[in-house]
């Protein structure tokens, strides 16, 4: 760390303290579905004043910071409690794929939309049948070449935040009879028009911020293909690299807040005089700096398998600590206040955290990449 990192975290630190008031301090540890248009509202603020696209070089917008600058800035932000961004997908994932692999035009059409936060987007991956095993996507996407559109038929599922994006990202395959990871395309689609329809999913905290979305002739130009025809799969990989990056150890400040919160909450009910629960939570303790070591190891050394031995981590520990936050508040936390399915914090965190293990590649799929691909284990059988 050096004299301007220390500089620049007291800068992050004093424009947060300056900014984050008034009608934006309402918004603080909000996340999720909550306060949508608000946060979209404050991520905007944020572009304004240059926080958004930080790793972004200063051609398109971004200010090149260094890594290090860029994690400065994500561990204030959750010191902060400052409300979750609506546009990490845009930001985090598909503009750094298109400085990566997009055409001029590609770039110069979507990366300042997506700086400003003007325009959002999902991602098209995750299909039933084809969830953690993205090579079985069966979405196809066939090229009218009379019209110089992709049209594309199928389904997606599981996609966050569908329902508020203008594009999605989609995997489809465009080579008739492929199979697995060859013949597919990463095409860029937007949502506003005939041919899609999105279904929310209600989740089982009454939010809907996953859905389905179904393709039926629907329309894309033939200019919105990022890499070559059947080069998709190669293009999506290094998506996915991407979504492993800095914020991470925003991340990581986050479920910190969390555990610290619950410890106070221990002490405040009596929770914490019971040994078995004071057991727990020091563990709890533990295993989260054994996590937080290993996020920064993961940015800075470039070791097989470590993303998928930090997905494996800080899923469990998360979904631990949602169990665990039940047990501290007792019997009461099995009842919701107020009307219908009011829930509070630690029953949102319990519930949620369900599906961290699932999301973004399950526990078996994460077990079975370390398995095969770094310690060279034999294939599990598939039929």
């Amino acid at each position: 760390m050096t004299s301007d990192d220390d500089a620049f975290r007291e800068q992050v630190h004093a424009w947060l303290g300056e900014h984050l008031v008034g009608e934006w301090a309402d918004l603080k540890g909000v996340g999720g579905s909550e306060a949508y248009e608000e946060r979209r509202a404050w991520n905007r603020h944020l572009a304004e004043h240059g926080w958004t696209c930080l790793g972004w070089p200063k051609e398109h917008g971004g200010r090149a910071l260094s890594l290090t600058q860029q994690a400065i800035f994500h561990e204030e932000y959750a010191r902060a409690g400052a409300p979750e961004t609506v546009n990490h997908l845009g930001e985090q994932l598909l503009g750094p794929t298109l400085i990566e692999f997009g055409t001029d035009e590609q770039k110069a059409r979507f990366l300042p939309a997506i700086r400003t936060v003007d325009e959002l987007w999902c991602q098209g991956y995750s299909e039933p049948g084809a969830g953690s095993d993205l090579a079985a996507v069966k979405t196809r996407a066939v090229l009218d070449e009379t019209a110089d559109e992709w049209v594309v038929d199928g389904q997606k599922v599981w996609t966050s935040w569908a329902h508020e994006a203008d594009w999605i990202f989609v995997i489809a395959r465009t080579e008739p009879g492929s199979a697995r990871h060859s013949g597919l395309s990463f095409l860029l689609v937007p949502l506003d028009q005939e041919g899609v329809e999105v279904r929310p999913i209600e989740q089982i905290t009454g939010d809907s911020e996953f859905n389905e979305v179904f393709f039926t002739g629907a329309r894309a130009p033939a200019s919105m293909i990022v890499g070559a025809p059947g080069d998709g799969w190669r293009v999506a990989m290094a998506l996915l690299g991407f979504e492993r990056g800095v914020s991470v150890l925003g991340q990581q400040v986050g479920f910190e807040s969390e555990l610290n919160d619950l410890i106070d909450l221990a002490r405040a009910n009596g929770a914490l005089d019971d040994a078995v629960l004071r057991d727990r939570l020091a563990a709890q303790s533990v295993e989260f700096e054994v996590m937080r070591i290993n996020a920064v190891r993961s940015l800075t050394e470039a070791t097989p398998g470590a993303d998928n031995v930090a997905k494996l981590v800080w899923a469990g520990w998360h979904r631990r600590l949602g169990e665990l936050a039940m047990d501290v508040c007792g019997a009461g936390s099995l009842t919701a206040d107020g009307d219908a399915y009011d829930l509070d914090r630690w029953q949102r965190l319990f519930l949620f955290s369900r599906a961290d293990t699932l999301y973004g590649g399950s526990d078996e799929i994460q077990r079975n990449i370390l398995a095969e691909r770094v310690l060279g284990l034999p294939k599990e059988a598939r039929g």
